[in-house]
């Protein structure tokens, strides 16, 4: 990646309208906050389109906790993708795992053949992965353009040196784009060690669920 982007977690309207008008890159729509970010509804969805001309993606995740689903949620999980390609988004991000911990080829590949030809990114179930070499490996043979990852860390940057072996190992087959607790205090950092890739923040500074826009223009300035 040439130059370095900024993508935006918006959980309301609110976030979606400053990150647009404070130019960022790309905006990822989710709500629940608390639960790190579930799939919002139709209506949102489509407000959301509206406001915004930049890349939107949409996270498809039925409930907060593990990334082990029902048959019920993962039906839930391909008709939200059905609904939400007739918006016109740009992109899904979700993320299904087996219960020992790798990745549940099947479903993500389903999930993927009906999000084509838009991109996928596999979001941070994969900070909760068993074997992160083979699951890195998965995520590419599954066909997902972009990883969401804080290297397994509790923020990006206990996660730092994951994230520096899985861009290794990567070798540009796939965006590795960290997230979790990044901020514009440590995006120096990340970028130091990382390059240029994708960035990820939801850039709140507050108790509430709203991006700042003062945040967003720092995040930039040390992209």
């Amino acid at each position: 990646m040439e130059k370095s982007q900024l993508e935006i977690a918006c959980f309301n309207l609110d976030s979606v309208e400053i990150a647009q008008a404070n130019g960022v890159n790309r905006i990822e729509l989710c709500v629940n906050m608390k639960d790190g970010g579930t799939t919002p509804d139709l209506n949102l969805v489509r407000a959301a389109r509206e406001k915004a001309t930049i890349d939107l993606n949409v996270i498809i995740r039925p409930r907060g906790g593990d990334f082990v689903y029902t048959e019920a949620e993962f039906e839930e999980m391909k008709e939200n993708i059905i609904e939400y390609k007739k918006c016109n988004v740009d992109g899904f991000v979700f993320g299904n795992l087996n219960p020992d911990g790798s990745l549940n080829i099947e479903q993500n590949r389903e999930l993927i053949n009906l999000a084509n030809p838009l991109p996928c990114t596999f979001h941070r179930a994969f900070d909760v992965v068993s074997d992160v070499s083979k699951s890195l490996e998965d995520v590419i043979n599954c066909g997902f353009k972009t990883i969401l990852t804080s290297g397994q860390g509790k923020n990006v940057e206990e996660g730092i040196d994951v994230l520096i072996d899985v861009v290794q190992k990567a070798n540009n087959r796939i965006v590795i784009m960290p997230g979790g607790g990044l901020r514009s205090t440590n995006i120096g950092l990340l970028k130091e060690k990382l390059g240029n890739t994708f960035f990820h923040s939801s850039a709140i500074t507050d108790s509430g669920e709203t991006a700042s826009a003062v945040e967003i223009n720092a995040l930039k300035a040390k992209l």
